[in-house]
């Protein structure tokens, strides 16, 4: 047995374990940090796959920003631990779910054309080098738009159903802020490195703005970033910018359909140009999704 299935045999069970343990734990924050390693595993598993690109969302977003959301949930103070037997009911109803998952996918009929090769013929055309860009922001535009709107509508309702409070801001340590003052700048750097490159590489608007809302994150859990109570105007059209310029060059003038095959001449600048406005809006969604939960009584740093 190669060591590449012993580390795959490993990785497999190691999802499996913080899985079920995320699922059955007792305590919710023992539950929260095997719901992190379950992600930071999955990171490595969509690695071994040859997915690089989901695998820096799941790392930034699955990972880092939904357990940082849940970590800050747990301040509410409505009890540590929780009854076991509600709960086991959902390891037999994932399982189930997964056999059907997986017998579907078994019995699914040959397809009648090869989609990857469908791609790279038509890549020349998409303005773009890498086909998960072309196919995310030109042959398959509803989906990124729709996901964008999804992101969207869920700042939007938690904004909603937020009660208003007053600006808070976590007690800082000099040391923390420091090195946040060192990572941050990196990280943005990352972020338009991830934007650019994504045009003939793994990267890309959701990549990139995954890394500025890690970011956000962390100068608001060392204390250098205020909670939100409700945006100002000025944040609010930063968040609108990326959905209504990706709305704007997707509409359907010139006899083009909308969301279909941008112009072949301007392909390129236009996919840049629609992921550099959704790498600033989505980066500014993700981190307000954190920001606007930040508990008061926080702000005396426990």
């Amino acid at each position: 047995m190669s060591e590449s299935i012993v580390f795959d045999l490993v990785l497999c069970a190691g999802l499996l374990w913080s899985a079920s343990g995320a699922l059955l734990s007792r305590s919710r924050y023992s539950a929260v940090i095997l719901f992190i390693v379950f992600g930071l595993l999955m990171t490595v598993a969509w690695v071994r796959v040859a997915a690089p690109d989901i695998a820096l969302a799941e790392a930034a977003i699955g990972a880092g920003l939904t357990g940082a959301l849940l970590l800050e949930a747990l301040s509410d103070g409505s009890g540590e631990t929780t009854e076991r037997a509600g709960r086991v009911w959902l390891l037999p109803l994932a399982t189930f779910v997964a056999a059907l998952l997986g017998l579907t996918l078994t019995t699914l009929p040959s397809p009648e054309i090869s989609l990857p090769a469908v791609v790279d013929s038509a890549l020349p055309e998409s303005g773009v080098m890498h086909p998960v860009t072309a196919v995310l922001l030109n042959f398959r535009g509803y989906d990124t738009l729709l996901e964008v709107a999804v992101l969207l509508a869920a700042l939007l309702g938690v904004l909603s159903v937020m009660q208003p409070q007053q600006t808070v801001r976590l007690a800082g340590v000099p040391f923390l802020q420091a090195i946040a003052r060192i990572v941050v700048p990196f990280a943005i750097l990352t972020a338009g490195y991830l934007l650019w490159v994504g045009a003939h590489r793994p990267g890309g608007a959701f990549q990139g703005a995954a890394i500025l809302a890690a970011a956000a994150v962390l100068l608001a859990l060392v204390g250098m970033l205020d909670s939100w109570t409700r945006p100002p105007w000025s944040v609010r059209l930063v968040i609108a910018l990326g959905p209504l310029v990706f709305l704007t060059v997707a509409a359907p003038v010139f006899e083009r359909a909308v969301l279909l095959y941008l112009p072949p001449d301007y392909a390129g600048l236009l996919i840049l140009l629609i992921e550099s406005a959704l790498t600033v809006s989505l980066g500014f969604t993700l981190a307000g999704l954190f920001l606007v939960q930040l508990r008061s009584e926080r702000a005396d740093g426990r």
